[in-house]
């Protein structure tokens, strides 16, 4: 054999050498046995949380043995950046290959989480915040960022009324901007074109609905007198005289829902619509679908008042002499029910 041919059986050998080696350590890297054996283990992956964090985490829970091949089986697979946050439930974990493909490609464990119709943007957050591993003050400060309105188009100072109230699932240890992305989104489906076209025959940007929407929201109580309640509303616009709607005087006092004072209506604030003529600024909560309809497709009569009757139901009038005689009607109620109560 002459040196040429020599030379390069020793290249062909020394390369079959150093792949196998690579190919060995790949193999020993990516299939590094960890302590899981056959066992379902929880990992809660937390947003922001980092690599080196994440591993150091499983080992204190004992999931992993070694934090190095756990890096570096997740660099070799080019999933350091993709692991997403959430509780996974990972099966027969027994190696660093089984764990990363199960954090990767598994379905986090999901929170079915229930928001109101006629919440604010405070409850939402509060309601996160105890449902979730969240902070309600850091949902709150999200959801009235510049930024954060800008983004979602939200022409207002705040995202009150652009959260959707429904029922969703929803990953554990999710971020505020994400869980928020989710409401909005939602909202953002009930605006078809034929609700955009009608908005505008009404005269009404669809801010202004969702405002009048949400002030619907905070009247009715049964589902068949939303769109009487729109009608009032709507033909008080049109004549020009101030709403005097409850609701909002509810929204800016401080010790609220409660019976309401005369004190409360002199409240100096653009929510207040017993001072001022037109919708409010913004929505006052968040609306559902009926009170959104309820907005945008009013029933046909000429009601100006309406006042509570005491079972949930209301007393609509055309003129202020009805109206005054419908209110001493709730007035003897009220009496009556609160001597019964002294007996």
């Amino acid at each position: 054999m002459d040196t040429l041919d020599k030379g390069k059986t020793h290249f062909l050998y020394g390369a079959a050498v150093f792949f196998s080696v690579v190919f060995t350590s790949v193999a020993l890297i990516l299939f590094w046995p960890q302590q899981n054996s056959g066992k379902v283990a929880k990992v809660t992956v937390k947003s922001g949380i980092s690599l080196l964090q994440l591993a150091q985490q499983m080992k204190n829970n004992k999931l992993i043995t070694n934090t190095s091949t756990f890096l570096w089986a997740a660099q070799l697979m080019g999933k350091e950046r993709k692991i997403p946050t959430g509780t996974f439930h990972l099966q027969d974990a027994t190696n660093n290959y089984a764990i990363i493909q199960q954090l990767v490609h598994g379905s986090p464990e999901l929170e079915k989480i229930t928001f109101l119709e006629g919440w604010t943007v405070r409850q939402f957050a509060n309601h996160l915040a105890e449902k979730l591993d969240l902070e309600a003050e850091k949902i709150e400060g999200l959801a009235n960022r510049e930024a954060f309105l800008r983004k979602h188009q939200i022409n207002s100072s705040s995202a009150e009324g652009y959260l959707f109230p429904d029922t969703y699932l929803l990953s554990e240890n999710t971020d505020p901007e994400s869980v928020l992305n989710i409401l909005v989104n939602e909202s953002r489906k009930f605006w078809t074109k034929a609700r955009e076209y009608r908005a505008t025959a009404l005269g009404l940007t669809k801010h202004e609905i969702v405002t009048l929407a949400s002030i619907i929201e905070g009247e009715a109580i049964y589902d068949d007198e939303r769109p009487v309640i729109s009608a009032v509303y709507h033909n008080r616009l049109e004549s020009g005289m101030k709403l005097q709607a409850d609701p909002t005087i509810q929204y800016i006092i401080d010790d609220g829902p409660r019976r309401l004072l005369n004190r409360d209506l002199r409240i100096k604030s653009p929510y207040n619509t017993y001072l001022h003529e037109g919708l409010p600024p913004g929505p006052i909560n968040s609306p559902g679908k009926k009170s959104l309809l309820a907005a945008l497709y009013p029933e046909e009569n000429e009601y100006l008042f309406f006042v509570a009757k005491g079972d949930g139901y209301h007393t609509f009038s055309k003129t202020e002499k009805e109206h005054n005689r419908a209110k001493k009607k709730l007035q003897k109620l009220r009496k009556a029910l609160k001597r019964n109560r002294r007996k």
